[in-house]
């Protein structure tokens, strides 16, 4: 290599590194949950919530807050925050600040502590942030909440006095009781049962009254997030990314899709519905080994792992 050669070899390496700083980028996303029963837990009464604006703040030189950036929640009670460069994260915290019209119905009253992001993912100047479940809260607590408050014992109990030996008559007698009816039948919440189907399931009009979070018209980059959109397009359903096949990150799509609609059907699941798009997002970010794998992972909870059955009945 002579002179001129390195010299341009330098200044490519300059630029390229330039270029390497300009488009340097940060994410850091989460999910914001109703808390219906304000027990600052995620528990199996709570949901993802619409509507609901979360704000990160971060230390500036003079150690006072301030607010980065504000986004507010999807559908699915999702949020993004998408800052340029590769900024210092450590003392920020994200929190629910306030929500508009949609999510103050029911569960907009208050918002739980803040939390910190996590770093879930780094390569070249690409960062990946995660915050932990964030809650708001309705007013009170829903009625079939369980019951945490229950009387406290004296402090300092009494003994009762002994009360003196007396003579009692007999005891009579009890007339016979008439036996009461049965009690009726507990209600039966299909949500509750094991149930894993295959994307052939899901797929058949008998049975197209099961996507009732999810519509089969909604965009994939709307449902998996902005790493998704980037790899299939932003113009594909997940009605279209359904029908892929014989390509690794089509089966990605295929099965990711169909273990989302199986975790909202059924809570016992192997999968959260956040869970499945988290992996989604890992497997897009890494190797094409890393998505069969993960395909793969998909395809055997949704086909039940031998154990579990589609319960899926005709729609009437």
């Amino acid at each position: 290599m002579d002179w001129s050669q390195k010299l341009y070899f330098t200044a490519f390496l300059i630029v390229a590194a330039a270029i390497r700083g300009i488009h340097g980028y940060t994410m850091v996303s989460g999910t914001v949950f109703c808390d219906q029963c304000k027990d600052g837990q995620i528990s199996l009464f709570d949901y993802p919530l619409n509507g609901i604006n979360v704000a990160m703040a971060c230390p500036d030189n003079n150690g006072q807050m301030t607010t980065w950036g504000e986004e507010t929640t999807n559908w699915l009670g999702n949020f993004a925050l998408k800052f340029d460069g590769n900024p210092d994260l450590s003392g920020c915290v994200a929190q629910v600040t306030s929500s508009n019209e949609q999510g103050k119905r029911g569960c907009g009253t208050g918002g739980g502590p803040g939390k910190s992001p996590r770093l879930i993912f780094r390569m070249f100047d690409m960062n990946m942030y995660t915050i932990d479940p964030l809650i708001s809260m309705p007013s009170d607590p829903m009625s079939f909440c369980p019951k945490t408050s229950y009387p406290q014992p004296h402090p300092n109990p009494v003994s009762p006095a002994t009360p003196p030996t007396l003579p009692y008559p007999p005891t009579p007698s009890l007339p016979h009781l008439p036996s009461w009816p049965p009690l009726p039948p507990m209600p039966h919440f299909p949500y509750l049962d094991a149930s894993a189907c295959p994307h052939q399931s899901w797929m058949m009009p008998e049975y197209r009254c099961y996507w009732k979070v999810i519509n089969p018209d909604l965009k994939v980059g709307v449902v998996f997030g902005l790493i998704a959109a980037r790899k299939y397009g932003s113009d594909i359903t997940l009605w279209e990314g359904m029908q892929g096949r014989g390509e690794p990150y089509k089966t990605l799509l295929r099965e990711g899709t169909t273990a989302l609609l199986n975790s909202y059907n059924s809570v016992q699941f192997p999968y959260h519905p956040l869970s499945v798009i988290q992996h989604m997002n890992w497997a897009l970010m890494g190797s094409t080994q890393q998505v069969m794998h993960t395909a793969l992972n998909f395809l055997r909870a949704n086909s039940g792992n031998g154990r579990t059955t589609c319960k899926f009945n005709p729609c009437k």
